[in-house]
């Protein structure tokens, strides 16, 4: 007869184990939840894909649930870096793996291509056909350069020139815009878009950084999408930089910003009006753009923010007589050409802005960043 206290220990020595002490799907710690059919450990975010799988996985609280001694017996001789060994031996260098953080769709469609699809078991090189072939092609919705409206347009992207198309018509020619993968950016961003399978792209337009805000109603074209995007930005990458290892090119295919949100923002003089403005700060590339608003296609501008050796530096408040604005919490940015002054509404928005603003200062210039902004 099962012991559930004897089982429920050994479930929680199993979980304590390095290979098992984190989700076996988003790395998130201390997971509590498993899959008795699959042989491992996860969170409870994961866990609810899981669920609607039954006939892949069958999962249970490790610790608020009955398990019976040969469950318990299976997990044994399961666990996260054998299943993971197995369903993940051939996952390509570029495939976006999902973190704790990231939207539902990633992490959903990441779990559902391990377990149900089996993509990268090896089984089948067929499954990657539609994100490794260099050739994607799907309607996307787009949402419209001066309004609301989303409308469908056809996408093109070839690893033959390293280029994202978009047409107007689905049988048109003639794109609307030719884009290059050389600075060409994809993240997922469902609260601002709208909805759960938004994906802004962005990328340079005489050296202003413009977005497109796109969806597909299907989470596994979405998401397919993307990671073709990721596979062409990667092979340019390697083009261009033959000598560079895969490792250190992997984080540069496609980057998230590390803070977002709205500031007021003043003039050189400090004394110029306040306006609210939608800012994005991104580490790699070290860029503050800001815009009219979140969802705007074209930035107004930029500031670059190298280390606080080259002169770079913030604090909190603003400086004494310059001008006040609606929002109370300051932040001013010193760089060696000007001081930034910005305003947040809330203490908690400083706070964050500045310590956003603090990591970026504190890391040491990638070369290829710093011979960037010198040109």
């Amino acid at each position: 007869m099962a012991s559930p206290e004897r089982n429920k220990k050994i479930l929680l020595e199993m979980v304590k184990q390095p290979s098992n002490d984190h989700c076996a799907d988003c790395g998130a710690p201390e997971p509590d939840w498993a899959s008795y059919k699959l042989g491992v450990f996860v969170c409870v975010n994961c866990s609810g894909t899981h669920r609607d799988l039954p006939a892949i996985s069958r999962i249970k609280s490790i610790r608020l649930d009955f398990w019976d001694d040969s469950l318990v017996e299976f997990m044994k001789t399961r666990g996260n870096a054998a299943a993971n060994a197995f369903y993940e031996k051939c996952v390509p260098l570029f495939y976006y793996r999902p973190q704790e953080k990231d939207c539902v769709v990633l992490k959903d469609q990441w779990i559902r291509a391990k377990y149900e699809r089996r993509e990268f078991t090896g089984e089948s090189n067929s499954l990657q056909q539609g994100y490794s072939s260099g050739l994607y092609e799907g309607i996307l919705w787009k949402k419209g350069k001066d309004n609301k409206q989303f409308l469908k347009r056809r996408f093109l992207l070839s690893e033959t020139d390293f280029t994202l198309r978009y047409f107007t018509k689905e049988d048109s020619k003639k794109p609307k815009a030719v884009i290059s993968m050389k600075d060409l950016n994809a993240v997922f961003q469902p609260e601002k878009i709208g909805h759960a399978h938004g994906l802004q792209i962005s990328y340079l337009e005489e050296e202003r950084t413009r977005n497109l805000f796109v969806y597909h109603d299907n989470s596994q074209e979405i998401v397919s999408c993307f990671n073709a995007i990721r596979a062409t930005r990667f092979a340019y990458l390697k083009k261009v930089n033959p000598n560079a290892r895969d490792s250190d090119l992997v984080p540069l295919i496609t980057r998230s910003s590390i803070k977002e949100g709205y500031m007021e923002k003043t003039g050189p003089t400090q004394w110029e009006p306040f306006k609210k403005r939608w800012f994005i700060l991104n580490l790699t590339d070290r860029k503050l753009s800001y815009f009219k608003s979140s969802l705007d296609a074209l930035e107004l501008g930029a500031v670059f923010i190298g280390t606080e050796g080259h002169g770079y530096s913030v604090r909190e408040g603003q400086p004494k007589g310059s001008r006040s604005g609606r929002w109370r919490f300051g932040v001013t940015l010193e760089t060696p050409d000007r001081q930034f002054v910005f305003l947040c509404d809330q203490e908690q928005d400083q706070r964050e802005w500045i310590e956003a603003f603090k990591l970026v200062i504190s890391q040491p210039m990638l070369p290829q960043v710093e011979a960037s902004h010198k040109r």
